[in-house]
Parts: structure tokens; C-alpha cells; sequence
């Protein structure tokens, strides 16, 4: 009977069966949409004229960015990912992609991303993009989310960055605007994530990370909910009567946010069976055309006022 040596067979190098769509997912590409369309909102929002092609470069080194961010949280979390139904499918936890491999494809997007915006741009928003990668990878994903049940709350901070990002390539600088889409997208993050929590609660549970439906409960996470919607509606109204933003985008704010209200307090409402789990789904569906609609209304804006001058 032949004898099998276990210790060689461990030591042997794996072969990757990785191919370009698990690198794709390690970016998590519809994660990197957002940041790309409300990063472009930043950009496009900053005045002065920005050449065509640092514009395009600033937005690519955003998005990849923003991809080294998604790879290295992969690579961290890829013990819990394992064990959630919604990332099971995920390249690391179903063996295509190994653990190191994740981390380096991560480090060297991300060093590549910071560099040559700090290079080709200006040095303030590459040590911007620097810290929201940090903040991402350290603060939120290592430090806070199996830790405190205000990761979110927290954690929101590194998701919002990217269009201060874009404001800081655009002018070297920054101001109220890029601040204001900052706090729109940092109170928006609350009651987006926490609805997806409430009906995915068994899945953190299971991997044992303490999101608030898990810790505090979901009656709890309802009110939650609420609270940081009110929250949202009135900050995103804001900048109309401060001046910053025009009429339309004030209009838009106040009928986009009044159907985000309406749907936040179906929630706090409706707390058992079917009914609960359909309105927790649709007021997450639905924050996720809020923020878009909103940014497009500021994006279609500026497109308006461009094109204003060569119409009339």
C-alpha cells in the first residue's frame, strides 16, 4: 500500500482557478458605480475649468480606489462572507480566489490609485483617497464591524468621501459644497443599510456580526430608521435655502424626500410578517434611486446652466 505524503501535498502551491470576473467582484462593481456617479457629481459640481483628462484621471483613481477598498474588506471578511447567504458566492469563500492573493491584488490598486492621483492631480486629494481607503479598510472594517452596532453610523463616513474627493482634485481645496453631498450621503448610509439589515438579520446573526437589528432588535432598528431619515430629508433640503443649490434640485429634494419619509414610517409601522419584510425591502430599493435621483438633479443642473448660454 503506497504511502501519501499529506506534508508535501500542503506545501505545494495552489493553482488559481481565478479568472477576470472574480477580480471584478473582489471591486465590488455596483458599490464602485455609486462612488464613480456621486464622485463624477463632485467633480462636475467644482468651480474653474478642469482639464478633460485629469478629470478622467481623478474619477478612474476614485473608482479604483474605491475597488482596492471592496478587495481588502473581501480579504478581511472572508470568514464571515463564508457564512452569510447574501456572500457566500463571493470569489474567496468559494475557493477561486485565495486570501493573499486578494490582499496583494487590494494593496497594489490601492497604492497605484493614491499615487497617481497624488502624482498626476494634486497631492490633497491623493492623501484624501489615501484616508478613505484607510478609513475603509481599518476603521470600518477591522475595527468597528464586529465590534459596535453604530459600524454603519460610523463606518458611513469612508462612503461619503468620494465626491469631497473629486472637489479636492478639481480645485486643490475644499468647500461648503462637497461638504453638503458629504452629510447627504453620511445620513443617507443609516436607513439604506439598516433596511437591508432587517431583512437579512438571520445572515448577520449567523456570522456574528453585531448590526443593530441583531444587538438592539428590529423594533429598535425601525425607530433608528425613522430618526435618521427625518435627519436625511431636512439635510438634503438644506443647501436650497442656504443658496447652494438651485430651485429644481430644492423640489426634487423635497418630493424624494417626503416618498423616503413615507416609506421609513411604513416601516416603523408595519413590524411582523410579510407586510414588515416588504416594507423594509422597498424603502432599500428605494433609497438607492433617492440618492441617485438627487445627485442626477444636481448633475442635470450643471449640464442646464453649461448649455443655457449656447441655447438662447
Amino acid at each position: 500500500m503506497s504511502v501519501v505524503d499529506h506534508s508535501a501535498i500542503e506545501l505545494s502551491p495552489r493553482i488559481s482557478e481565478a479568472g477576470v470576473a472574480d477580480y471584478i467582484a473582489l471591486l465590488k462593481p455596483r458599490v464602485m458605480s455609486l462612488v464613480i456617479f456621486t464622485a463624477l457629481v463632485g467633480l462636475v459640481l467644482a468651480p474653474g475649468h478642469f482639464h478633460p483628462v485629469l478629470a478622467f484621471t481623478s474619477i478612474l483613481c476614485i473608482a479604483v480606489g474605491a475597488g482596492a477598498s471592496g478587495a481588502l474588506n473581501m480579504w478581511y471578511e472572508s470568514d464571515i462572507d463564508a457564512l452569510m447567504t447574501r456572500t457566500a458566492n463571493r470569489p474567496i469563500p468559494r475557493g477561486r480566489i485565495t486570501r493573499p492573493e486578494a490582499l496583494t491584488f487590494g494593496m497594489t490598486l490601492a497604492f497605484f490609485s493614491v499615487m497617481t492621483l497624488g502624482i498626476l492631480v494634486n497631492w490633497f486629494a491623493g492623501a484624501l483617497l489615501a484616508f478613505t481607503i484607510f478609513f475603509y479598510v481599518v476603521i470600518y472594517t477591522i475595527a468597528l464591524k464586529r465590534w459596535t452596532a453604530q459600524n454603519i453610523v460610523i463606518g458611513g463616513a469612508a462612503g461619503a468621501l468620494p465626491p469631497v474627493v473629486a472637489w479636492a482634485a478639481a480645485t486643490g481645496s475644499l468647500s461648503v459644497e462637497p461638504l453638503l453631498l458629504f452629510l447627504i450621503i453620511f445620513f443617507w448610509t443609516p436607513p439604506h443599510f439598516w433596511a437591508l439589515a432587517l431583512f437579512r438579520s438571520d445572515d448577520y446573526a449567523r456570522a456574528g456580526v453585531p448590526m443593530l437589528p441583531v444587538v438592539a432588535g428590529p423594533d429598535a432598528t425601525r425607530l433608528q430608521i425613522l430618526l435618521y431619515t427625518i435627519v436625511l430629508v431636512a439635510v438634503a433640503f438644506a443647501p436650497w435655502p442656504l443658496g447652494y443649490f438651485d430651485a429644481v434640485y430644492g423640489v426634487t429634494s423635497l418630493l424624494l424626500g417626503a416618498a423616503m419619509l413615507a416609506l421609513a414610517v411604513n416601516v416603523y409601522c408595519r413590524r411582523e410578517g410579510t407586510e414588515a419584510r416588504r416594507a423594509t425591502r422597498k424603502l432599500f430599493a428605494f433609497s438607492i434611486l433617492y440618492l441617485f435621483a438627487l445627485f442626477a438633479t444636481l448633475l442635470l443642473e450643471v449640464v442646464a446652466r453649461a448649455l443655457a448660454p449656447l441655447i438662447w
